[in-house]
């Protein structure tokens, strides 16, 4: 399940239609799991050191699962060796890494000035280091870095989003430019009390991320209030970005990426390691996944 590279963002990398997102490297009999059971890739994110020494290993266990960053933070990792771990992994296995890279948040990164121009910065030095476009992504969540990952990448890797978001990336981006949402999920039953349940496990997850101004202005983009974005954050919101329900429920919600232009949606199961592969097995059926 790879492309045919060329050095030029047009064309998109072939990860599937979904994949699998976690905030530490899956283990050698996950990674099995997760590629029997047909997804595409696994994300792997929480800023990987630049070695990236945790790809091979995943890579090694595996014949068509692909690994992605998501993302490589630009003010912890030295684009230059960033670029020497892609070519060292690239060799070993063609077309199975992509590079996703971003600039984090402006509360935990020191050093976080001028992102847009530093991520430029980056960009040239990959760009001087010969790692192709074809085979990066760039974490946007905003038009103007929206643009910019059309223009030196693949595409794009938003995070912590919702369907309405990928239609307007989409439409912003237009049809050739890779989009690659993340969206977390928790398996309950479809009561009310299901609903209770997923929406503590979602908050513990998502309440990192309210005190972030880069995803607060984001989601005020896309209509949510002051009110909705306090934490821990409004029913309507926890709802928007944490599927819940069934699998069947569930899968409809994923899906609604792909029918707003999503070409590959990475799955982020919350609930702890130990629910992840039961998870994935009962979505694979209504996801449509083959092996």
């Amino acid at each position: 399940m790879t492309d045919t590279e060329t050095d030029g963002p047009s064309l998109k990398p072939a990860l599937g239609r979904f994949g699998v997102w976690t905030g530490a490297p899956v283990t050698p009999e996950q990674a099995r799991g997760i590629e029997k059971l047909g997804y595409g890739a696994v994300w792997v994110g929480a800023s990987p050191a630049a070695d990236l020494a945790f790809v091979e290993p995943i890579l090694e266990e595996t014949q068509t699962l692909q690994v992605a960053t998501g993302i490589v933070n630009i003010w912890t990792t030295e684009a230059d060796e960033v670029a020497e771990s892609y070519h060292r992994i690239e060799k070993a296995f063609p077309g199975r890494f992509l590079l996703g890279v971003g600039v984090g948040h402006p509360e935990h990164t020191q050093e976080y000035r001028k992102p847009y121009q530093s991520l430029v910065s980056y960009l040239d030095a990959l760009d001087n280091a010969k790692v192709p476009t074809s085979r990066m992504v760039i974490a946007a969540l905003g038009p103007k870095v929206l643009q910019l990952a059309a223009q030196r990448s693949a595409g794009a890797h938003p995070y912590l989003t919702t369907p309405a978001h990928t239609g307007q990336a989409r439409e912003l981006l237009g049809p050739t430019v890779f989009l690659a949402p993340e969206h977390k999920v928790v398996l309950t039953g479809p009561d009310e009390q299901g609903a209770d349940q997923a929406r503590e496990i979602g908050r513990k997850t998502v309440d990192f991320y309210l005190g972030l101004s880069n995803y607060v202005k984001n989601w005020k983009r896309l209509g949510f209030t002051e009110e909705d974005l306090t934490k821990p954050g409004s029913d309507r919101f926890i709802d928007a970005v944490v599927a819940y329900g069934s699998p069947g429920q569930i899968a409809a919600r994923l899906n609604q990426h792909h029918a707003a232009g999503a070409d590959h949606v990475a799955i982020q199961v919350l609930g702890g390691s130990n629910e992840l592969l039961s998870t994935l097995e009962e979505l694979s059926g209504p996801l449509k996944l083959t092996s």
